[in-house]
């Protein structure tokens, strides 16, 4: 029964190319799924900035505007890891309708929303569509392209990770105070129709869908042990910190330890079966997510890292833009222009950096991004209520160029460790990763800064010296969390150009 099962697993599976180009039909494929990818993570950036506009417009409280944050990061915490059964189980085509169709349904839902009510309805639906992109496109671009060049085509989907997170909230910005929050959906609308449109008739299927039930105990499974974590990750500091008044504070306090406390233990325990039930699944090839991509100890390697980088790296650049309206008190679009250079740096970084990597391969690309990643936060522990405007462009340039040079090789490198039957699985770890880590690394970096700024104006400080306090302590645990990358960058290294290998290992 088991060989069975796994013959009908692999069969139909596209083996990648080992050399040649892509063909022109398989490039407008990639180009479009970077598109979408780019409209997607976009608009998910834009909403940090646009908190403070919906809470005066739909008369709402912080905590609940947070949820707006909470809902999307929830919904996508739960859908990312069933994306590599999805991938597997239907058509390349039909994945990407859905994820577009749900993404636009999402944006129209949200852009003609008369309240709160809805506008949540429409970020969930979002998310649901998102969630799935990421996923799609690395594990198309594996596929498709040759061993040869994939250091060169991750480089550009390195170039939409950086890019989206940098103009997001310019562009929320510069459309909160000229047009309001709803142009924020309206401005993502058309473009993701066209999307739609153009990969209804672009995207052709890449091998046959499998013939595996999905297994619903699974998907609950998955859903509680992923979701309770995000969801836990998500109060840590949340409530108290948007409450008004000490009495209101020590309510909202206690009930969001008591959230967290459940949460957590639900999520550990949820995970812990949801682990289980797919060791026992895979052993006839019918798990959700397919735990054998662990096998490979340069991908379980790169995971690590990613989970470090995500941690440091969201962590601080949501602290940032924090520190700059907060301590130095810098307007919401020049914050946005102040972290725009980094992100240009990367994106003209990104092809450079990919070539790099098919050429000369991992550690003359990690290494000094590490080194650089993490000189760089140790220097974010020195900024205060005086550092310069420029001195923080320039930092968070250097930082986002540290940053670059480990994406690229980290995506392509983990990947290229597993068999092609297993890249879907491999994408679904890959994002689930930089979720968790990146939710962890804002929960705790913005817990620590609220606690010790709190504390600071208790002892006497100016809000300015105590925002600048406990920006400095979030930085500290940003640098702290970093320096195991530079072990990391010794020990990641690039697989040999194979289509296929012996069970998740080159």
């Amino acid at each position: 029964m088991a060989a069975t099962d796994i013959s009908a697993r692999t069969e139909g599976v596209r083996v990648p190319p080992t050399g040649g180009v892509l063909s022109r039909a398989d490039s407008r494929i990639i180009w479009l799924l970077l598109g979408a990818a780019f409209v997607a993570i976009l608009n998910e950036m834009t909403m940090g900035v646009a908190i403070p506009h919906l809470i005066s417009d739909l008369g709402i409280t912080a905590v609940a505007a947070q949820w707006l944050t909470t809902a999307f990061m929830l919904t996508m915490a739960i859908v990312i890891p069933i994306s590599g059964f999805l991938l597997q189980r239907f058509t390349t085509r039909a994945v990407f309708i859905t994820a577009m169709s749900l993404f636009s349904l999402g944006t129209l839902v949200a852009f003609v929303s008369p309240g709160f009510p809805l506008l949540l309805v429409g970020r969930v639906v979002q998310a649901s569509g998102t969630a799935i992109m990421m996923p799609l496109l690395m594990t198309t671009l594996m596929t498709l392209v040759p061993a040869h060049s994939r250091g060169r085509m991750m480089g550009r989907v390195s170039v939409v990770m950086s890019l989206a997170p940098a103009i997001g909230p310019t562009l929320s910005g510069l459309l909160l105070d000229t047009v309001g929050w709803r142009w924020i959906f309206g401005i993502v609308l058309p473009i993701a129709l066209v999307a739609l449109g153009v990969g209804a008739l672009w995207i052709h299927n890449l091998g046959e869908p499998t013939r595996v039930a999905i297994d619903v105990p699974s998907i609950i499974l998955s859903a509680l042990g992923f979701g309770g974590l995000v969801f836990g990750l998500s109060q840590i500091g949340g409530p108290a910190a948007s409450a008004g008044g000490a009495a209101a504070a020590a309510a909202a306090d206690a009930l969001s330890t008591t959230t967290l406390i459940a949460s957590f233990s639900i999520g550990a325990v949820a995970l812990g079966l949801f682990v289980w039930r797919q060791l026992l699944l895979q052993r006839t090839d019918r798990a959700l997510l397919d735990l054998r991509v662990f096998r490979s100890l340069n991908f379980s390697l790169s995971i690590v890292q990613m989970a470090l980088l995500s941690l440091a790296f969201f962590g601080t650049l949501t602290v940032v833009p924090l520190y700059l309206q907060t301590v130095l008190k810098v307007t919401a679009l020049d914050t946005g222009l102040i972290v725009l250079p980094g992100a240009l740096a990367m994106g003209l970084a990104a092809p450079l950096i990919g070539r790099i990597y098919d050429r000369l391969g991992t550690r003359v690309l990690l290494v000094p991004g590490s080194l650089l990643s993490v000189v760089m936060l140790w220097t974010f522990t020195t900024f205060n209520e005086f550092t310069p405007v420029w001195m923080i462009a320039l930092g968070h340039t250097a930082l986002s160029t540290g940053l670059a040079l480990s994406l690229t090789p980290l995506f392509t490198a983990s990947l290229a460790s597993l068999q092609p039957r297993f890249y879907s699985y491999g994408s679904a770890v890959l994002s689930t990763v930089q979720q968790v880590g990146g939710a962890a690394g804002i929960a705790l970096m913005i817990t620590i800064m609220s606690g010790v700024s709190a504390s600071s104006i208790a002892a006497g400080a100016s809000e300015a010296a105590a925002g600048a306090a406990g920006a400095q302590a979030a930085f500290t645990i940003a640098a702290l969390a970093s320096l195991p990358l530079i072990v990391g960058a010794f020990l990641i290294r690039k697989p040999v150009d194979a289509p296929s290998a012996p069970l998740g290992i080159h």
